[in-house]
């Protein structure tokens, strides 16, 4: 990064990931401002720590002291701060753009991508990381809870990162090496398709050097793909035909797996982990095949993942409404629900209830009904207002066509815009020992706040 740059001004800075570039850049003493939309955890915390946030975007927060505006993909063009930082001057960055001039800070950048898992399983390599004495320089999309913050500062070589993909971001990425879990259907958007998609992974793995490493899961067709795009070492993860697999899975009472590790086909450890679902023994173990490149030992990582309790609305436990336990979780996408629903029903409970909320109007349109059959795994499903992130209701999005089609697969579903109108439909229904899960990427998490308060 240029060093005359001083004050850096950060446009939507309460997101969870610029909120915690805005930390590592105040580490780094930057002077750092910014703005978002609504006050939130994020903004606050920012605020605690000597980061002025503004609420509300208008030129007026454009000062002639700032050096450099960094603003979030969400932004318009049109946005107030925006063009007036350009009638200014003063030099512009999209956050990828400049999340890659900070990964060619590091001499050993890892990154962690793909369309579903990314958090969780920066989350893991940043632990084993952390606790086997490597020093790294963390930003991760959630609060991890043995840092109890999205970013570290360390004074090693190593950045563990999430890499991703949306509007080609990851391309802007110095690494070392990576980790590609899967590549799933998303972001249509601004991919159009899936070709499209599949250019900007091979894209991504070609500018891996030679002295690297490449993660990936031979249960992904289109992961598997890869190999053929790369010049770094290539080690593969999955069930059976990869140089990691797993067997022998089982499961106690709160859904946690317990699993033999192998190598090359050669028992290595058996592993408990305490998060849910089947998707985290992959992510774990594309953690391990990683972790082991770096040459740290089968015990530390084996050690660090047992305590492992993932990451903020991952499965987070909340706490307990009329004896039922409540979760947070961010799944959005139909294959995140539908896996999160699987690691879910591996619990021990008495009936389960979901509160959804779509995460933009074009992915409840593009995929209302993988939508309806993944939240038909629940006995029964709430569905709130869609949360509209970067856009507007072009689509004639309705959440009553949602649950017309949870009813026609004949499962309990109701729609309720109201919060506390929902604590009240809960009240009167939940017994116990039954479950709630909170799922959705926008605002459903204050839900899970308002039912255990």
């Amino acid at each position: 990064m240029n060093k005359e740059i001083k004050h850096i001004y950060m446009i939507g800075i309460g997101g969870i990931s610029m909120s915690g570039i805005a930390e590592i850049l105040k580490e780094w003493n930057y002077k750092v401002s910014g703005s978002d939309l609504i006050e939130s955890r994020q903004t606050k915390t920012l605020e605690e720590h000597g980061i002025k946030v503004y609420i509300g975007q208008k030129k007026e927060n454009i000062t002639k002291d700032i050096d450099l505006v960094v603003y979030t993909a969400a932004i318009k063009k049109e946005n107030p701060e925006l063009v007036e930082a350009k009638s200014q001057g003063i030099q512009i960055m999209e956050r990828g753009e400049f999340l890659g001039s900070i990964t060619k800070l590091f001499a050993k950048t890892i990154g962690i991508a793909g369309t579903h898992g990314k958090t969780t399983t920066t989350s893991m390599v940043a632990s084993v990381f952390l606790e086997s004495g490597f020093d790294p320089t963390i930003q991760v999309g959630a609060i991890l809870h043995s840092i109890r913050a999205n970013y570290r500062v360390g004074k090693s070589p190593y950045l563990i990162i999430e890499a991703c993909e949306y509007k080609d971001s990851f391309l802007n990425f110095q690494q070392e090496s990576a980790i590609v879990l899967n590549i799933d259907n998303d972001h249509m958007d601004y991919f159009k398709n899936m070709e499209n998609m599949m250019k900007s992974y091979q894209e991504y793995v070609s500018k891996l050097p030679e002295h690297g490493v490449l993660i990936l899961n031979t249960e992904d067709e289109r992961c598997k793909n890869l190999m053929k795009y790369t010049k770094a070492h290539i080690v593969t993860i999955g069930k059976s035909s990869a140089q990691w697999t797993y067997d022998n899975v089982k499961y106690n009472e709160e859904g946690y797996p317990s699993f033999d590790v192998y190598y090359k086909g050669e028992f290595q450890k058996r592993f408990f982990l305490q998060i849910t679902g089947e998707y985290n023994i992959l992510n774990s173990l594309s953690c391990i095949a990683l972790c082991t490149f770096y040459n740290i030992s089968l015990d530390n990582i084996k050690k660090s993942l047992e305590t492992f309790q993932g990451a903020t609305r991952r499965m987070e436990y909340k706490g307990t409404f009329k004896g039922a336990k409540v979760y947070d979780d961010y799944a959005h996408h139909p294959t995140e629900v539908k896996k999160t629903t699987q690691g879910i029903l591996k619990k021990k409970f008495h009936e389960s209830w979901v509160v959804f909320e779509c995460h933009s109007y074009s992915r409840f349109i593009t995929y209302l009904k993988e939508f309806a059959e993944s939240l038909s795994l629940f006995d029964h499903i709430i569905i709130v207002d869609i949360y509209a992130a970067r856009e507007v209701n072009n689509f004639s999005a309705n959440e009553e066509d949602l649950v017309d089609l949870l009813i026609e697969n004949k499962k309990d579903a109701i729609y309720i815009s109201n919060y506390e109108q929902i604590k009240d439909y809960l009240e009167t229904r939940i017994k116990q020992d039954d479950i709630i899960i909170t799922m959705g990427a926008g605002n459903i998490t204050k839900l899970a706040e308002i039912l255990v308060k």
